[in-house]
Order: structure tokens, then sequence, then C-alpha cells
């Protein structure tokens, strides 16, 4: 009999056998990475140099910013190293590590965005006391507070994933990165678990703050459709069409993903999507 308690190693898919399209695969990625890393330092810099910018908006922005290098770097840098060195296999710790810190930093990043969306709503409806409610101390506890929630998560995932210990020697992944979702299907327990572990996972990371970013934006524009002046309605729209337009990149591509695995059975229609 097989020792029970030996860890598995994982194996991700890959996304094309042609040499041709690697090269274009590595080029994608390579300039995603540099790309991403360029245009959140300058954000960064950009906030910190002047002190026009030094307001909740803008700090959440930064940190925004931070996080979305973070997310990035938990993933593409070993995509770019696979697809150069062909190996695409990684440890039980290795995969752990990169589950963790794509929880960490993809939670944290989601919840930043609901903050925002928070702090939206305070500066268009209650503009007297935004100063008062969106203090320093008070965005300081919501960026603690983001953090906190993705700690959870990741508790969460750590319940189901250890579990893999009394799992197979090798396990594929139908992706190139240790996708938790797809992580928490191949874990090995009863199906009552399983389904209390993805329900808890979905309310925390997704319903909770989709439903703060929702909100907060249908009281928003209650208060512009009921403000007479044009300019401040073209105002507020330019200011957070762009947060908004975030917002949908981010969930769309996550949805498209779940959605993806569900209703797909190909590994590599997954991966791309």
């Amino acid at each position: 009999m097989r020792n029970s308690t030996s860890v598995p190693e994982f194996h991700f898919i890959q996304l094309s056998v042609e040499p041709d399209i690697q090269i274009v695969l590595f080029g994608l990625f390579l300039s995603m990475d540099l790309l991403a890393l360029c245009g959140n330092l300058l954000i960064i810099l950009t906030v910190s140099s002047d002190s026009h910018l030094h307001t909740p908006m803008y700090f959440f922005l930064s940190n925004l910013s931070i996080v979305d290098i973070g997310f990035i770097f938990t993933t593409v840098p070993r995509v770019i190293m696979d697809i150069q060195t062909h190996c695409r296999d990684i440890s039980f710790v290795g995969c752990l590590t990169q589950m963790s810190l794509f929880i960490i930093f993809g939670c944290t990043d989601s919840m930043i965005l609901a903050v925002m969306a928070y702090d939206g709503f305070v500066a268009i409806c209650q503009p007297l006391h935004y100063q008062v409610i969106m203090n320093p101390s008070r965005c300081s506890v919501l960026l603690l507070g983001s953090f906190l929630h993705s700690l959870a998560e990741l508790l969460l995932h750590f319940v189901a994933i250890l579990n893999f210990s009394n799992c197979e020697d090798f396990i594929e992944i139908s992706n190139f990165y240790c996708d938790p979702s797809e992580l928490l299907q191949l874990a090995c327990f009863d199906t009552f678990t399983s389904n209390i572990v993805r329900y808890s996972v979905g309310a925390l990371f997704g319903l909770l703050p989709i439903s703060g970013i929702i909100s907060s934006y249908f009281k928003i524009a209650s208060s512009i459709i009921r403000s007479s002046s044009s300019s401040g309605k073209h105002r507020t729209f330019s200011t957070y069409g762009s947060h908004l337009s975030i917002v949908y990149f981010f969930y769309g591509t996550g949805r498209r993903v779940c959605f993806s695995s569900f209703l797909s059975q190909s590994s590599r229609s997954i991966a791309v999507a």
C-alpha cells in the first residue's frame, strides 16, 4: 500500500506544442509582465511624489497598484520560465505557496476595488462629511480589513488543500498556474465538505465585494440622476468611469474563467479563458 502521508507533485498543462506559438506566448507573457510593472510603478511614483494626490482615493489607488504588481508576479514569471525550460512540474510546497500568494493578492485586489467604490459613494453622496468619514485612520483600517479578509479566504483553502496528502502522487492541473478553484475540485474530501468550502469561498471572495460595489454605485447613480448640474454629472462619470471599467475587466474575466471550468471539459480552453 502507498504511504498515506506522501504529498503529490503537480503538473501544468501545455498551452501549445507548436514551437512558433510558444515563442508568441513567451513574448505575450513577457510584455504583459513588463507593462504591468511599469504602469503600476508609474502610478505609485506619481501619487507619492505629488502632495496634491495625497487623498483617500489616490491612497487606495496606489495600494491597488502595489497589490496588482504582486498579483501578476505570482503567476506570470513562472509561466515564462516554464515556456523557456519546457518544465511544467511544481512541487506540493511550491504550488501551495503560489496558491497562497494568488489568494492574498487577488482577494485584497477585489476588496480594495470595493473600498474604492465606498470612497466614491461617500464623496458623491456625503460630500460635507467626506473628510471626517474618510480620515487617514479609517483608510488604514479599511486597507487592513481588506488584507485580513484575504487571510480568511486563504484559511478556508488551506482546510481543503491540505487533504491532498491522501490523494494520488501525481496530479495534473488544467491550467498554467495553481488555480485555487481547481485545487478545491481536485482535493480529496467528501461532497458535503467540498460544497461547504466552495460556497463559503464564493461568498467571501465574490459576493461580499461585488455586493458592496453594486450598492455603492447604485447610490452614486441615484445621486447623479437627482443632480441638476450637467457639468457635475460629466465630472462624476469621467472620474468613476475608469474605476467601473477596472471592475468590469477584473470580475468579467474571472467570471469567464469560472463559466469555462463548469461548461467546458477541455483543459486548454479553460487555460485560454
